[in-house]
């Protein structure tokens, strides 16, 4: 093969993937092309032009030959018009188009103006508007290409400076600045540490903007509570006392071929000794009773209680009757730790088992039998190894520890009065619960299959409003059809669907009393929000660039309070409109809110939820 020139390579990809995007395949970045060929990025573009020029010649086409081409404007002063046109709207939109270590970066504001720049100068060689606007071409091919999106601007910032105090003047120069800014924070920063002379790390001008109310960054959800803080708090009794059980998933490779099995583990709460395991297909009532049943077997006697988590089928009265006497406790929601004893069996059985990769013509029963055998040696074994935290005495050990009458009648009476407050609890819940709202979710249940043996998720959805009951099983549904559930999705999905939309618009209400009390005091954070509506609420305008125009608004809302005044600005203006017209501008206003990707998408899906919310209120 003869020695092909990195220049000539990268001016062919640059040709391959201009003529790639017009049958929309896939393709590289111009960027990567000319970085991973070492090629000069002006001269890679000059021959992707000679290529593209010459290569019509290398076939000709059936029929008559194409009529020429329509001369396209390159004339000066074409460039000279868009050139300051490009400068006023930099001059307009500080921040839009931002340079560093050779690379630009934009904003949506900039790309929006050049694609409207591009659509009122069609007969201006595209060359010609990349020239103008310092857009390489091949990016400005990104653009004009249907589905083609923007890249990200690098998050990477400057090292922190060496902060100076505060001063009044000095905030009042970054608040401006931050204001009139359009490009993204980091950007930010640089500019005001070169442009504005103020030495502030980003430490300093987040806390800045932040106090003052001109930005207010997304933070990570916090973590939980140190995990040694909360060692100790379940309360434990003997061997035999408490069974605590769980399900773990587990995958065996036979042939090549995966297969995956439920592991269903009993492991005593007071000694971590596995007593009973099952291995089936999947978690369900039958290997809970198996687990069960082997944990009696292995013991010789059955415990005073079983901790189970929440899933409907560890609930049924399949459970029941195979327990006994045994008290079926439920395990506190929302808490892993409730469950310590059984998930960390599970993850010392994760990280002591090693791959199980079989070959054999019989596959999913072996597999089966296989996880099963390996588990059962695997609990032999840990069950008899001495521990160094219960001074050299083994599971077994502990478990067989003497218990006196007296112990053992105390160990129940607890756990029987924990179970009664338990079921004291769901009886006040089911008995405040709505006749309504029970049949509406026996309905709902039964139409979406989801099982729920004792009304305990019932009982718990009936507790929340109608109209969060009624969009998050339109949610469920919905989701349900689109099969974009997540795999074993049941009715505590659906639970937290509920909570998660209560959550979310619970600060709706607050917000709209914060709105009517500060515009009762004529707070001045409203008053340019009321000034800025009365300027776009034209009487002329029609309704739908009304509409437009407070969706740009709301997409622009730097604090909570803005988002949430033009969200019931936008509900107000379509509950003026004809109700036949009302779903037409709401299917409108969603798709404007939902194509403004500056906003969450968390953001977006609130802000639709409460405009209809608002529109069809359900009490």
């Amino acid at each position: 093969m003869p020695v092909i020139a990195p220049v000539a390579v990268a001016g062919l990809l640059l040709a391959a993937r201009t003529l790639a995007g017009t049958v929309d395949l896939p393709s590289p970045r111009a960027s990567d092309i000319i970085e991973a060929t070492g090629a000069t990025r002006s001269r890679a573009y000059e021959l992707k032009d000679e290529l593209l020029g010459a290569l019509p010649g290398f076939v000709r086409p059936v029929g008559r030959p194409p009529k020429p081409e329509e001369p396209r404007d390159q004339s000066a002063e074409t460039r000279a018009q868009l050139a300051l046109d490009v400068v006023r709207f930099l001059a307009a939109h500080p921040g839009s188009m931002h340079g560093n270590e050779g690379r630009n970066f934009y904003t949506d504001v900039f790309r929006h103006f050049v694609l409207e720049l591009r659509e009122r100068h069609r007969d201006v060689d595209l060359d010609v508007i990349a020239e103008c606007t310092l857009v390489p071409r091949g990016t400005l091919d990104d653009w004009l290409r249907p589905g083609g999106r923007a890249r990200e601007p690098d998050k990477r910032g400057e090292p922190e400076a060496a902060p100076r105090e505060p001063t009044l003047a000095r905030v009042e120069a970054l608040l401006a600045a931050w204001d009139s800014w359009r490009g993204n924070f980091t950007c930010f920063c640089q500019h005001v540490r070169r442009d504005l002379r103020l030495e502030y790390g980003d430490t300093m001008i987040t806390r800045l903007l932040r106090e003052h109310g001109a930005r207010s960054p997304t933070r990570r959800p916090g973590r939980t509570p140190d995990e040694e803080a909360l060692r100790g708090q379940f309360e434990t009794f003997f061997g035999g006392a408490q069974w605590v059980g769980d399900g773990k998933e587990v995958a065996v490779v036979i042939n090549g071929e995966q297969h995956h099995f439920n592991l269903e583990l009993l492991v005593d709460a007071h000694s971590g000794a596995w007593v009973g395991l099952d291995v089936r297909d999947q978690e369900d009532s039958a290997a809970v009773v198996s687990a069960f049943a082997a944990g009696v077997q292995t013991t010789g006697t059955p415990p005073l209680s079983a901790l189970l988590d929440n899933k409907p089928s560890n609930h049924t009265a399949a459970v029941d009757d195979a327990l006994g006497e045994t008290m079926r406790i439920r395990a506190t929601p929302f808490r892993p730790q409730n469950k310590a004893h059984v998930e960390g069996a599970f993850g010392l059985f994760s990280q002591a088992l090693p791959p199980i990769n079989l070959c054999t013509p019989d596959a999913h029963e072996l597999g089966r039998h296989v996880l099963f055998l390996l588990a059962w040696a695997f609990a032999v074994g840990l069950n008899h190894r001495p521990r160094r935290d219960r001074q050299g005495r083994s599971r077994v050990d502990l478990y067989q520890e003497p218990v006196s009458d007296e112990e053992r009648a105390l160990a129940k009476d607890r756990l029987r009065q924990r179970l009664h407050k338990q079921e004291a609890a769901r009886r006040a819940r089911h008995a405040r619960t709505d006749p309504g709202l029970r049949a509406l979710l026996d309905s709902a249940f039964a139409r979406l299959r989801l099982d729920d043996p004792e009304r305990h998720f019932r009982d718990a959805i009936a507790l929340h409003r109608p109209d969060f009951i009624a969009d998050a099983i339109a949610i469920f549904d919905g989701k349900r059809r689109a099969g974009a559930l997540p795999d074993g999705a049941d009715a505590r999905y659906l639970l937290g669907i509920v909570k998660n939309l209560e959550h979310v618009h619970e600060a709706t209400y607050i917000t709209q009393a914060i709105i009517e009390t500060r515009l009762a005091a004529r707070d001045y954070f409203l008053a340019p929000l009321f000034a800025r509506r009365e300027q776009l609420a034209s009487p002329s305008a029609p309704v739908t660039s009304i509409l437009r125009a407070y969706v740009d608004a709301l997409a622009d809302s730097k604090r909570v309070i803005d988002r949430h005044f033009w969200t019931h600005s936008i509900a107000a203006v379509l509950a003026e409109q004809p109700a036949q017209q009302q779903p037409r501008l709401l299917q409108a206003v969603a798709r404007r809110i939902h194509a403004s990707f500056r906003m969450p998408l968390r953001d977006r899906e609130a802000a639709t939820l409460l405009i209809s919310r608002c529109l069809w209120p359900l009490e």
